[in-house]
């Protein structure tokens, strides 16, 4: 099996976004890393802890299920040691 390894990091966009209750998000690791993928919300609480690992290269999708939390603009913050990328999500019920 030939796995796919992307040329460099990356997170890409959510979708669907804005998104209820669900939105999914990929991204991609060109080396084996520790990653940790982190919502927060507009006043830098953390809302959820999506990834706290290490992964080897590939590409990775995660779902997050905002059931439980308010409506509004929140930040999706991928980390590795070589790369920090935020992205913006908007929760509407």
């Amino acid at each position: 099996v030939e796995v796919l390894v992307p040329s460099k990091y990356a997170l890409d966009n959510a979708y669907p976004n804005p998104f209820n209750p669900v939105t999914t998000i990929q991204y991609g690791l060109p080396v084996d890393a520790a990653v940790n993928i982190i919502v927060y919300d507009l006043q830098g609480r953390i809302a959820a802890e999506l990834a706290n690992e290490f992964k080897s290269a590939g590409y990775y999708t995660l779902h997050w299920d905002a059931s439980d939390h308010a409506s509004g603009i929140y930040f999706v913050k991928m980390m590795t040691e070589e790369f920090t990328k935020t992205q913006k999500l908007m929760l509407v019920k």
